[in-house]
């Protein structure tokens, strides 16, 4: 699942979706990888109609991905859950993000997950771009 030329017969499904979402989290360094335990991954086509009103989105190509929680920062220890925290990856815009530019599936997912889960943290964009270069580089090696 590396290249275009894995996908010459069908697109990946929401199952291979899962599965590249899978292989993203394991080239996360570890003691990231540990503190999102408690956060769900789910794979949809595109955001749904109150997430695009929620961010004024015109097009469901413009996001490929969200975080829906309150990030970390903002947790205090007496606060209540009333969701879980979830990071969503958006199939489709996903792909045609992907079909536009030079990078694998593969990296586009760990960077759309890494991005997510740094929203978790409330982690600014250098600190994503850190992350991110750490996990290429663990994806790299494996």
């Amino acid at each position: 699942m590396n290249d275009r030329a894995d996908w010459d017969r069908a697109p990946p499904t929401l199952a291979d979706f899962e599965r590249l979402a899978d292989r993203a989290m394991g080239a996360i360094p570890k003691r990231l990888r540990d503190l999102v335990d408690n956060v769900a991954i789910r794979i949809e086509e595109f955001p749904d109609d109150e997430t695009m009103r929620e961010m004024e989105i015109e097009s469901p190509f413009d996001i490929l991905g969200l975080y829906r929680g309150i990030d970390l920062g903002h947790k205090g220890m007496g606060d209540v859950a009333h969701d879980v925290d979830m990071i969503l990856l958006y199939r489709r815009p996903i792909l045609d993000y992907w079909c536009e530019g030079s990078d694998t599936l593969d990296a586009v997912v760990r960077h759309v997950l890494i991005h997510e889960i740094g929203h978790h943290f409330g982690l600014s964009d250098a600190d994503m771009e850190a992350i991110e270069a750490e996990a290429d580089d663990a994806a790299a090696g494996a």
